[in-house]
């Protein structure tokens, strides 16, 4: 803690200096819900589902009232989280009922803060639908259309359901392709979603670099 370490005495630290360290070292104590919870190391949580859970619960407290109580309930409201089947719903109550892990959780909660996650409040075309990618994306890399679907508001899922409202399909594109056929999903070549961007207000030249 700053009262306990005094840096002022080294050549080169003032007191500005020392402040400037305090409130640098501050920053990183805050986290984004999402980022907390893909640190977790959940089993079948990777960095999708930790945004699905993020976007859906909004803050910490708000996910482990659910995760924490009854085990049942818990699952089933998981699983009707779209993009998140039964595999990583039982993953996460499974992670939470284990003391060990809700002791290593609480201990973090006391030394970092868990940032609410923000509703980015978009609109547009893509505004609160959940699109699926598969295949190759020649124009741009499929991190890059995720992150670009994200910030206009959509809900990238790593799976097709029901509940899917389109999946872009590129070369290569493999089983993902067949479910969205066989739910009856709206299926997107990336010329139609390319176009989908050019109507949300996207500069595809400077997205693409």
């Amino acid at each position: 803690r700053r009262g306990e370490i005094h840096l002022e005495p080294w050549e080169g630290w003032g007191e500005k200096s020392v402040a400037n360290l305090f409130a640098a070292i501050e920053r990183r104590r805050k986290v984004a819900l999402h980022r907390f919870l893909y640190a977790l190391g959940i089993r079948h949580v990777g960095s999708v589902t930790a945004k699905l859970l993020a976007r859906h619960y909004h803050t910490i407290d708000a996910l482990l009232s659910l995760v924490e109580g009854d085990p049942d309930h818990a699952r089933q409201e998981l699983e009707h989280i779209e993009g998140i089947g039964p595999k990583a719903a039982r993953a996460i109550v499974d992670f939470f009922r284990e003391e060990h892990n809700r002791e290593i959780v609480h201990d973090l909660l006391a030394q970092v803060t868990v940032l609410p996650e923000e509703d980015t409040g978009a609109q547009g075309p893509l505004a609160g639908r959940t699109v699926v990618f598969t295949g190759t994306l020649e124009h741009m890399t499929r991190a890059e259309a995720k992150a670009i679907a994200e910030r206009l508001g959509a809900k990238v899922a790593g799976s097709v359901s029901k509940k899917t409202d389109f999946v872009v399909a590129g070369p290569g594109a493999g089983h993902k392709l067949a479910d969205a056929r066989r739910f009856g999903v709206e299926i997107l070549d990336e010329q139609a979603w390319l176009d989908l961007l050019r109507r949300a207000g996207v500069d595809l030249a400077s997205a693409s670099g």
